[in-house]
């Protein structure tokens, strides 16, 4: 690089023996001299050796340097992550999405290098719980196929990390998206993989997983086992230390009641569904998502159970109008059809129905 830069000999610079070399060195006005003719514009050619010996040292410092990735900015990445975590539990998924994506493009820059194996598995346990919440974003705005290709690549990124609990809790996030938009099996089979994987081991994780599978069991119309899964989640819940709620990957007990409403209102039980929507209800702060207004859906079709066909489209239509525009996704407005088809025939054509309908045909009526 010297040489380069002086546009001289490494014998010239003193890197090599010559027979002028000794009387160089008696003679340094001159040698500075050859040095300050460089910068007039006289070149002498590098010997190639020499050449090739630095830009393979430059390169492996490159590698080297690209492959290192200070402890500090993993902190400061984790940090981010669980500050959008947060976000998440209120905000709006269109809003969350440029967070979400920021800091998988800074995840994906350090992942095309070679980095040591304890910085390769947390960026891959970033990735996955960052691809996760991507996919529960658009699964909320209703691109069901690119919710669905998100979510392969969070479970691709919890195996890869080698977390037995994330690929538990990876899978039974995924589970939603065949839960509210078909196919029920694969919410079936992702929630039984997810409570094999962290069974043995009370945890959140577990609690969610199990919770998760009676719900889509119930919904599947299988009695015997969603009843089953109810018991098991309620003893591992009961297991749990009380924990931090504001956190999008939580599972607090009034997420916990949620999915029990789920089950029960799947199963027709109107008195359980009821008890536990009402103590749900009461345990989320002011600034939420959009899980009371799913409770009120569910609420909703639990009069739809008993046949109070004008009571049941009402409170859904005010349900629904709740909500805050930028939270009426299409998640939303599928749920609230579903207190239309849990309608008996003819009630469908009832005016609070149609008026249901309507609203929920509105342009803009959900994003």
């Amino acid at each position: 690089m010297l040489c380069r830069y002086y546009e001289a000999t490494p014998y010239e610079l003193g890197l090599g023996h010559s027979d002028g070399a000794a009387d160089d060195d008696a003679h340094p006005p001159r040698r500075m001299a050859r040095t300050r003719s460089s910068f007039s514009g006289t070149a002498v050619e590098r010997e190639p050796l020499f050449h090739d010996i630095d830009a393979t040292r430059r390169s492996v410092d490159r590698a080297l340097a690209a492959g290192t990735v200070a402890l500090g900015q993993m902190d400061l990445l984790e940090e981010q992550l669980l500050l959008v975590r947060y976000e998440y539990v209120f905000t709006p998924p269109a809003r969350m999405m440029n967070k979400l994506l920021r800091i998988l493009r800074e995840v994906r820059g350090l992942l095309e290098d070679r980095q040591p194996t304890s910085v390769t598995v947390r960026l891959t346990e970033i990735t996955a719980v960052a691809s996760t919440l991507v996919a529960d974003a658009l699964m909320k705005l209703g691109s069901i196929d690119d919710a669905r290709a998100w979510y392969a690549t969070a479970r691709h990124a919890s195996d890869e990390s080698g977390n037995a609990e994330l690929r538990a809790r990876v899978r039974t996030q995924a589970a939603m998206l065949g839960y509210y938009y078909g196919p029920v099996q694969s919410a079936v089979t992702l929630t039984r993989e997810a409570r094999i994987m962290s069974r043995g081991k009370p945890s959140p994780t577990a609690a969610f997983a199990v919770a998760a599978e009676a719900r889509a069991l119930a919904l599947q119309g299988n009695r015997s086992e969603a009843a089953a899964r109810v018991k098991d989640a309620r003893g591992v819940f009961d297991q749990l230390a009380p924990r931090s709620d504001d956190d999008a990957f939580a599972f607090p007990l009034r997420r916990f009641l949620l999915y029990l409403s789920g089950t029960f209102t799947a199963l027709g039980q109107v008195s359980e569904a009821r008890k536990v929507q009402e103590e749900a209800l009461s345990l989320y702060p002011a600034r939420t998502g959009i899980d009371p207004a799913l409770l009120r859906l569910e609420a909703a079709i639990c009069l739809a159970h008993d046949r109070s066909a004008t009571e049941a489209c009402q409170l859904a239509s005010a349900a629904y109008l709740q909500v805050p525009v930028e939270h009426r996704t299409a998640i939303l407005g599928a749920r609230a059809r579903h207190v239309i088809d849990r309608l008996p025939g003819t009630s469908r054509r009832i005016a609070a129905a149609r008026e249901l309908g309507e609203l929920l045909q509105l342009p803009g009526s959900h994003l």
